[in-house]
């Protein structure tokens, strides 16, 4: 099984095991809990739009830190085509690895950013929460993300959009204190899985793409990348 395939297992078992919780109440019985509480994606989570990243190119003298867009996001890194940005834009504005990042206009998708350090950029969210966990408004964002799509779809614009009311309509389930603890011990360690396996890809894909112009050159060989172990 391929490191690709690994992942993807991975991210299929925490949806299952969301909706067997969340939507089909398979542990209550297939009830809803009444001690459970009614809330919106709003009310359990930040959801921060980006920046105009034209308005904060890097100044002279500075190392431009590369801007996270929509095909950034989509192609889950950076490339030596990605705008670059100021470092000393505002820090929540700044993408770290395991960030959820939610993409509202456009092609509509919700993932686990783990490209490295970033600007984000305007249409896309960064969601966070000071109350709760990732695994929590990460599965509630995905939940509803296909209702978001049919959303942006009917929009009679050339870039379909979602705007924050439709948060604020996303009905989400508050678990009590003792569920939210159980469920979480299932599907938190899961989602940290994922984004370790996407960062150490990552990291190894560069470490190979700075070793191999070395191998075919000669500058390095096999023999010495043993010795150095």
């Amino acid at each position: 099984m391929t490191g690709g395939d690994v992942n993807h297992h991975l991210e299929q078992m925490p949806q299952a095991i969301f909706k067997s919780w969340f939507v089909d109440f398979e542990p209550f019985g297939g009830e809803q809990p009444s001690n459970w509480r009614i809330g919106n994606l709003l009310s359990i989570a930040n959801y921060l739009n980006g920046l105009a990243m034209q308005r904060f190119r890097p100044a002279e003298g500075e190392i431009g830190l590369p801007v996270l867009k929509i095909k950034e996001l989509r192609q889950g890194g950076c490339d030596s085509s990605s705008e670059l940005c100021s470092p000393n834009i505002r820090s929540d504005y700044i993408v770290h690895d395991g960030d959820i990042i939610f993409s509202w206009s456009g092609s509509l998708l919700v993932d686990f950013w783990c490209g490295g350090d970033c600007g984000l950029n305007q249409h896309l969210f960064k969601v966070t929460s000071t109350k709760y966990d990732r695994w929590f408004y990460y599965g509630w964002t995905c939940f509803h993300l296909d209702q978001f799509i049919a959303m942006a779809a009917d929009k009679a614009t050339t870039m379909g959009h979602i705007k924050r009311e439709a948060l604020e309509n996303a009905k989400v389930l508050i678990p009590s204190e003792k569920d939210y603890s159980a469920i979480g011990k299932l599907l938190a360690p899961l989602y940290e899985r994922v984004v370790n396996n996407r960062v150490e890809s990552r990291n190894l894909a560069l470490l190979r793409d700075s070793l191999l112009p070395r191998l075919m050159s000669g500058e390095l060989n096999v023999a010495e990348l043993g010795d150095a172990k």
